[in-house]
């Protein structure tokens, strides 16, 4: 079923695992979810980005994100610190944050959910189970969700 909606909204997703971040890709294309999807390696790129600094300056090739899916495992400057960041930010607490991640640690939901993430959501263990994950995100956060437009500072 096509989406009654014509937009689309930016994902930027943070995660160190390159397979995953492909895979996020191909499921959603796969399901036809009308959204760019742009990725990071690690929390202190995914500042970088969402900060516009250092390669990320340029808006039009870096657009703000309308949601954010952070992996909590990650280099440097893992998933927790950086949604902390985030959210603590006032530019940049507005932006949707799912947790998408391999931790199935009730601690880790907790925390992330008292941290000011939207969602708390498992990877699934396979690709079919990714692309029904990634078509039931973007219906959910664009057939159903107002988000405000994105700044274009």
């Amino acid at each position: 079923m096509p989406f009654s909606k014509s937009r689309s909204i930016t994902i930027l997703m943070a995660d160190d695992d390159e397979d995953d971040r492909l895979l996020t890709q191909d499921a959603l294309n796969e399901s036809r979810v009308l959204n760019r999807l742009y990725c990071v390696e690690d929390g202190v790129e995914l500042l970088q980005y969402l900060r516009r600094e250092g390669k990320y300056q340029d808006k039009d090739l870096y657009p703000r994100p309308g949601l954010i899916l952070l992996d909590l495992n990650m280099p440097r400057m893992d998933g927790r610190e950086a949604l902390q960041e985030i959210k603590a930010d006032p530019d940049l607490r507005s932006i949707p944050v799912v947790i998408l991640t391999t931790s199935k640690q009730e601690e880790d939901m907790i925390k992330g959910y008292g941290s000011g993430a939207a969602s708390y959501i498992t990877k699934p263990v396979n690709f079919e189970g990714l692309v029904g994950l990634m078509k039931a995100i973007g219906q959910y956060w664009v057939e159903f969700v107002e988000l405000p437009l994105a700044d274009n500072d």
